[in-house]
């Protein structure tokens, strides 16, 4: 069966199975990657590092949200 088949045959379900259709898709790609997780948890520490070394140039809330 061609993506394109599939995916016909999933716009013609009624909008109840088209929504669990998704959300069971969308939990099949949306797994934890260790090595992702362990790098960020590597860059973040880095940062607290050099903010607590006074090395990271900070911004204030009020800055931030000022021109929003």
């Amino acid at each position: 069966m061609s993506t394109a088949e599939v995916i016909e045959q999933a716009l013609s379900l009624k909008a109840s199975d088209r929504y669990l259709l998704l959300e069971m898709l969308h939990t099949s790609l949306d797994k934890p990657d260790p090595e992702i997780d362990r790098v960020w948890q590597e860059e973040a520490l880095r940062r607290v590092k050099a903010y607590d070394e006074g090395r990271l140039e900070t911004v204030s809330m009020e800055e931030v949200f000022r021109d929003l």
